[in-house]
């Protein structure tokens, strides 16, 4: 057997031992259900698994089935997915289910380019729910697993690049144990997630301390190369509290396909040291006749693009008018009915009724 040929089963040996004997006891490694792997693998994008956890049993508590979560209502799922932010997730996840039970007989598909139709799938989780649900030979290339492999093969392109993600892909699939694929793929996200972790990898504990030839080169801190994102573009926000009686307006959909779907509070993007003339433009535009309009307060958000110095005022309207967008007037014991984000949520919390 020639020297690459043992690396590589080493490899393969050496992650899969470690990964039998630390890996975290997580609800959805407690299943073959591709549905609860896809589940799980869509909450898992952009959130911690601390987090995730107990959105995931909730989540699959109310929906256990992919026809149950098919057959809800959108809202009703939104609503499941309060708090964990990028909601667009959670209403592809919702059409998924939709087209799997149409489309497919409520059967999850093994073949990859019917999986990479579903809404919401691409290539990683794809990869992912194939191998772990199903034990085939696709893998699912992270940013752990990116930075894994640019470190165990001393990789020092641009991991951001299209090209580098497909050679990485390729040794990926190269290097799944046939009959092992799903321990594998989770083995390599557990991986990264616990010892070759970005800043300072704990190489001493690393199962692969022998095979890594950033390691062996001294240069595992400087991989993987990747360029820098954008800082997320400064925003001067102003919105409305608009309360009639013992009563507040909320708004659906405020700003098109970012929260799409969500409840929130009138708002637009307005000018420092011209609210006052964005606030009459808001209630201009939903047709309110409103008085006593006061500073309320302010608050902050970052988004992934964007940073929100969100500045808000509070006004009575003189009857609920109709507005001419799709809304509520609610009380305070109506709010846990609708799905509102993070950054509604600081507004709501600090409401006086």
């Amino acid at each position: 057997m020639d020297k690459q040929a043992t690396t590589k089963k080493e490899i393969q040996q050496n992650l899969l031992h470690w990964f039998d004997k630390n890996k975290r006891d997580l609800p959805w490694r407690k299943t073959k259900d591709p549905y609860k792997i896809w589940v799980s693998e869509i909450m898992l994008q952009q959130t911690r698994v601390d987090t995730v956890i107990a959105y995931y049993n909730r989540f699959i508590e109310s929906f256990p089935t992919v026809e149950d979560l098919a057959a809800a209502d959108e809202q009703d799922v939104l609503k499941h997915w309060q708090g964990l932010g990028y909601y667009s997730r959670a209403r592809n996840l919702h059409k998924g289910a939709q087209m799997v039970r149409e489309q497919f007989g409520g059967e999850f598909p093994k073949e990859p380019d019917k999986v990479k139709k579903i809404p919401g799938i691409g290539p990683y989780t794809a990869g992912a729910i194939l191998s772990i649900a199903f034990n085939l030979p696709y893998p699912a290339v992270d940013g752990n697993v990116l930075r894994v492999f640019s470190r165990v093969f001393a990789i020092k392109e641009d991991i951001a690049q299209p090209q580098t993600v497909k050679l990485i892909q390729q040794k990926a699939a190269a290097y799944m144990p046939e009959g092992h694929e799903g321990n594998f793929t989770e083995a390599l996200m557990e991986l990264g997630a616990l010892i070759c972790i970005p800043v300072s990898p704990l190489c001493l504990t690393c199962p692969l301390f022998h095979q890594c030839e950033a390691r062996l080169q001294g240069i595992q801190d400087e991989l993987p190369v990747k360029r820098k994102k954008a800082k997320p573009r400064p925003m001067h926000m102003v919105f409305c509290i608009i309360g009639c009686g013992t009563e507040i307006l909320i708004v659906q959909n405020p700003f098109g396909r970012l929260l799409k779907g969500m409840w929130g509070f009138p708002g637009q993007e307005g000018s420092t040291g011209k609210d006052e003339e964005t606030v009459e433009r808001i209630l201009t535009e939903l047709g309110i006749a409103a008085s006593g309009v006061q500073k309320w307060g302010t608050a902050r958000h970052i988004f992934t693009h964007m940073d929100w110095d969100m500045h808000i005022y509070r006004c009575e309207a003189e009857s609920k008018q109709a507005v001419g967008q799709p809304h509520r007037w609610i009380g305070k014991e109506e709010t846990d009915q609708y799905p509102f984000p993070k950054v509604y949520q600081k507004i709501l919390s600090r409401i006086k009724w």
